[in-house]
């Protein structure tokens, strides 16, 4: 009976137990002692721990398997590119990550009462920052930072990784928090290291280096792990190496080279130390045999890339370009694995083949291909792309300033040693193919470039080349490789045209294959170049200038180049030291060292406003809005010049001449005057007599000599009217439309019908109509009189209009054609262009009077297109878009951004009938000019 007294007790003590349990269970959400206890327990042991361990796992796994780029400065810490915004990343299952993330989740979710749900909500930050889900990121850690301000460090560790989240991001913020950061890292006491870590990162990317050594090393100080201390040793090798610190340096290199790195790390340290050597010794060493010697050791075979490199660097800073691009080439060559070094080497080539050797061809090739090789995180992506694509913009110009340069170099020589240098130069290197190259060569004698005797390829295999040479001479005879080989009797041209020979070309340094004949010719034409006369000297002088200015500017505002347009700016004052673009060359080096050497940058700030302090540059300078108010300005200058044309084209000219004066009153200087000034002179040419026109007319040279658009056009109309005199001393009013009864004002040409659209009175260019190439006038019809000297026409036959539509669009040809166009783009079909064509007309008959170049509309969808045609050499027409695209800002009377201009085959234009299509051409344009 106890017995069984007993077992019903432990029964009830045990229901009693469970119980407490089971209501326990459904009460932990209750806020007691006991529940926080439990969630106290439980969050901490089974979550935030295992989580600890599973990110410190996951993160010893990343630095593993990523691979760091040491031809650069290391990041700080790894992280992950930016994922789009709308398309989460999501961790593998069972990964760490993912692991983790779930932890956290259970905390935040089911673990409320603890006091680990801000770590949780930081492991949630973390997860989503290494997935590359940064925007998720920074709402969680900014959740912390604004929940958990009183915790000092929890508040400091949601503040940094904020701040890592926004240099991801490239938030403009970011610079605002990390002060805040500072703050805040005096007050905590924990995770000070990485705090310290994330400021050097942001210090790196802001080229503040000496900031970003202190950071680590007050970093190095506090508690962190092995792994972030050995790649923060490296770093401040590299960069104490940077600001010259050698000894510094090396210091970091030998720890990084003792402690347990990861094989490549030491490696790269080791390689380092070698670097630093000669700065550290009184002695000069012998690099180059200190670096090869690391490749008889079998574990740096991997590396030989890197070592080959670093070889082909020294000859480079040595001037031995012959010697570097060999040992460039063989890193290239070597490198199997590391993509960067292999990109960076391609980078290296193509730089030296473009600055030293001014092998533009082949540096094209290799900025293509550095291009294609380098990830698109490599620091100096964007400017590897964008020389890569405007090469041949570069190129030019540089080839200009060396031909220059040569010639006028030669002119300074007496007429023999200038035979000589030119004989020396057109050196005849070796007969081409096509003049001596028989078929009995290499496959008569039935040798190849290949040992191989059985190949499936025909030209790699021996003996049937041989074969086939047999065959051939039996049917054929023993003929030369030529063209027309099957002719045995050719014509006395047709023989001339083979006996071509290889030169060198004396600028460049390619290979021309030209006639005998033409070789003279080529010789003769070289030699009528050089300039010999005072003028033809300053216009040489003058067209290395712009190539210069033109350089500098291409690699400030496109490439983003700083350093290299920083350098060609100094070059362009230092070969001329006054020139027309020296205010503009001031401005753009204050700008461009303002952040490398502010020392410098105040240099040519005062250069600036001391010997220009009137100009556009100075006034920006000294008043940071005026750039603002200017731009304001040009909008609303343009807007009156519009409403003062279209009042000229509906010849209220009494409305026109009191409007252009009160402009001019309103907005002195601004930059149309010139434009209003020719409006009001035509005017009053409409409204008074010969007297009071040419008073107009003459101011506007006297005001502007310097006006390009509008001195030469108003010139021009006063040498016509010097030399017809008598013809306007007959009138009453000193311009009028066409009479019948009246005599002819302009003498139209007789041989060829002039082809015109229909003509707006005393404007000589066409207004928008509907079709494209209006038909030819009849004999009895004239313009209207104008002040523009008749252009003779071309002889060519006048394009056919452009069709509004192709049955099947082909991709763009790159072929030579017989007619080009230059195109001007505007992105609106609502604005008015009158006034803008209104321009093209000026500048053209300014500019290039007689050429009878005409300009035309074409409307697509939703861009107008202003063509000016006809153009028959592609020279032809890239000389025009050289000369045009300097005046545009002042012909179009829209905004810049609504327009943009290029040039174009007559074949590839008829292909454009849509937005789709134009956009197609654009970026074929981009890619091949």
């Amino acid at each position: 009976m106890r017995h069984q007294r007993q077992t019903s007790f432990n029964i009830s003590l045990l229901a009693f137990l469970a119980g407490i349990v089971f209501f326990s269970a459904c009460s932990t959400q209750k806020d007691n002692a006991t529940n926080r206890v439990l969630h106290n327990l439980s969050a901490r042991y089974n979550h935030i721990y295992n989580s600890k361990v599973l990110m410190d796992r996951y993160l010893d796994d990343l630095h593993q398997q990523s691979r760091d780029h040491y031809s650069s400065i290391l990041p700080v810490y790894l992280a992950p590119p930016p994922i789009n915004a709308l398309e989460q990343a999501q961790p593998l299952p069972q990964s760490p990550l993912q692991q983790v993330e779930l932890k956290a989740q259970k905390i935040v979710g089911e673990k409320g009462l603890s006091n680990y749900v801000d770590e949780a909500y930081l492991l949630l930050g973390k997860t989503n920052f290494y997935n590359g889900n940064y925007y998720p990121a920074a709402a969680y850690f900014d959740y912390v930072k604004n929940t958990y301000k009183k915790d000092k460090n929890v508040y400091l560790q949601a503040l940094h990784w904020q701040s890592r989240t926004s240099m991801q991001l490239q938030q403009a913020e970011t610079r605002k928090i990390t002060d805040t950061l500072l703050q805040a890292i005096d007050s905590a006491k924990r995770g000070k290291s990485e705090a310290l870590a994330t400021l050097a990162e942001l210090s790196i990317r802001q080229k503040a280096y000496e900031d970003a050594i202190t950071f680590l090393n007050r970093a190095l100080k506090e508690k962190s792990s092995v792994r972030d201390r050995i790649r923060w040793h490296y770093i401040l090798g590299q960069l104490n190496e940077l600001q010259q610190n050698y000894q510094a340096g090396w210091k970091h290199y030998t720890k990084v080279e003792r402690s347990n790195a990861p094989f490549e790390m030491y490696f790269n340290a080791k390689l380092s130390k070698i670097r630093v050597m000669d700065f550290l010794s009184n002695t000069p060493t012998d690099r180059k045999t200190s670096l090869l010697k690391l490749l008889k050791d079998e574990k740096n075979l991997d590396y030989a890339d890197q070592i080959y490199f670093e070889v082909a660097s020294d000859a480079e800073a040595d001037s031995d370009y012959q010697e570097a691009l060999k040992y460039y080439l063989l890193s290239v060559q070597s490198s199997q694995q590391n993509a960067v070094q292999k990109g960076t080497s391609y980078l290296s080539i193509a730089d030296l083949q473009f600055k030293y050797l001014r092998n533009y061809l082949e540096a094209k090739l290799y900025y293509d291909s550095a291009a294609m090789t380098l990830p698109h995180s490599f620091p100096e992506y964007d400017v590897v792309r964008k020389k890569s694509e405007n090469l041949e913009y570069l190129s030019q110009r540089y080839l200009k300033i060396a031909e220059q340069d040569t010639l006028l170099a030669l002119a300074s020589r007496s007429p023999e040693e200038q035979d000589q240098w030119i004989a020396a130069k057109f050196t005849t290197r070796q007969p081409s193919l096509a003049a001596t190259a028989g078929y009995s060569g290499a496959a008569a004698s039935g040798s190849t470039s290949s040992d191989k005797t059985s190949s499936s390829f025909y030209f790699d295999n021996r003996t049937a080349m041989s074969r086939g040479f047999s065959d051939f001479k039996k049917q054929w005879g023993n003929r030369s490789l030529e063209d027309n080989w099957r002719q045995s009797v050719k014509s006395a041209t047709q023989n001339g045209v083979q006996q071509l020979v290889t030169v060198t070309d004396p600028i460049s340094g390619a290979s021309i294959s030209l006639d005998t004949a033409d070789l003279q010719i080529q010789i003769r034409t070289f030699k009528s170049r050089i300039p010999l006369s005072a003028s033809q000297k300053e216009m040489s002088q003058h067209q290395v200038m712009n190539a210069l200015f033109e350089i500098a500017s291409f690699y400030q505002h496109v490439i983003e180049d700083i350093t290299e347009a920083n350098l060609t700016y100094e070059l362009l004052l230092k070969r001329f030291p006054k020139n027309v673009h020296t205010e503009a060359a001031y401005y753009s080096l204050y700008v461009g060292y303002q952040e490398k050497d502010p020392a410098r940058s105040a240099h040519f700030k005062e250069l600036l406003l001391t010997e220009y302090p009137s100009s556009l540059y100075s006034r920006n300078i000294l008043d940071p809005a005026f750039s603002t108010r200017q731009n304001a300005l040009i909008t609303e200058v343009n807007k009156i010049y519009n409403r003062v044309f279209s009042l000229y084209e509906e010849k209220k000219y009494e409305q026109v001449i009191p409007l252009v004066q009160e402009t001019n009153q309103r907005f002195p200087g601004h930059h149309l005057q010139a434009q209003f000034d020719y409006l009001k002179a035509i005017s009053i040419g409409r409204t008074s007599p010969l007297s009071k026109l040419m008073d107009a007319l003459e101011e506007i040279p006297l005001h502007y000599p310097t006006d390009s658009l509008i001195t030469p056009l108003v010139e021009d109309h006063l040498s016509y009217i010097r030399a017809h005199r008598s013809s306007f001393d007959q009138r009453t009013i000193a311009l009028i439309d066409f009479d019948p009864s009246e005599s002819r004002f302009i003498h139209q040409p007789s041989t060829t019908p002039q082809i015109a659209a229909k003509v707006n009175p005393a404007l000589n260019v066409a207004a928008p109509v509907n079709r494209v190439t209006p038909p030819p006038i009849t004999t009895g019809s004239a313009p209207p009189d104008t002040l523009v000297q008749p252009q003779a026409p071309r002889s060519q036959p006048v394009p056919s209009s452009p069709v509004s539509s192709v049955a099947e669009i082909s991709y763009f040809s790159k072929e030579e054609s017989t007619t080009y166009y230059y195109v001007i783009s505007v992105s609106n079909v609502n604005v008015s262009l009158s006034s803008s064509r209104f321009g093209i007309g000026q500048f053209n008959r300014g500019n290039y009077s007689g050429e009878g170049l005409r300009h035309q509309l074409r409307e697509i969808n939703e861009d107008q297109l202003i063509y000016i045609s006809d153009f028959k050499q592609l020279n032809e027409v890239k000389a025009y878009g050289e000369a045009i695209r300097t005046q545009l800002s002042k012909i179009m009377k829209v905004p810049a951004t609504t327009y943009q201009s290029f040039f174009i085959s007559k074949e590839n234009f008829e292909k454009i009938n849509s937005k789709e299509t134009l956009t197609m051409y654009l970026d074929f344009y981009k890619n091949n000019y």
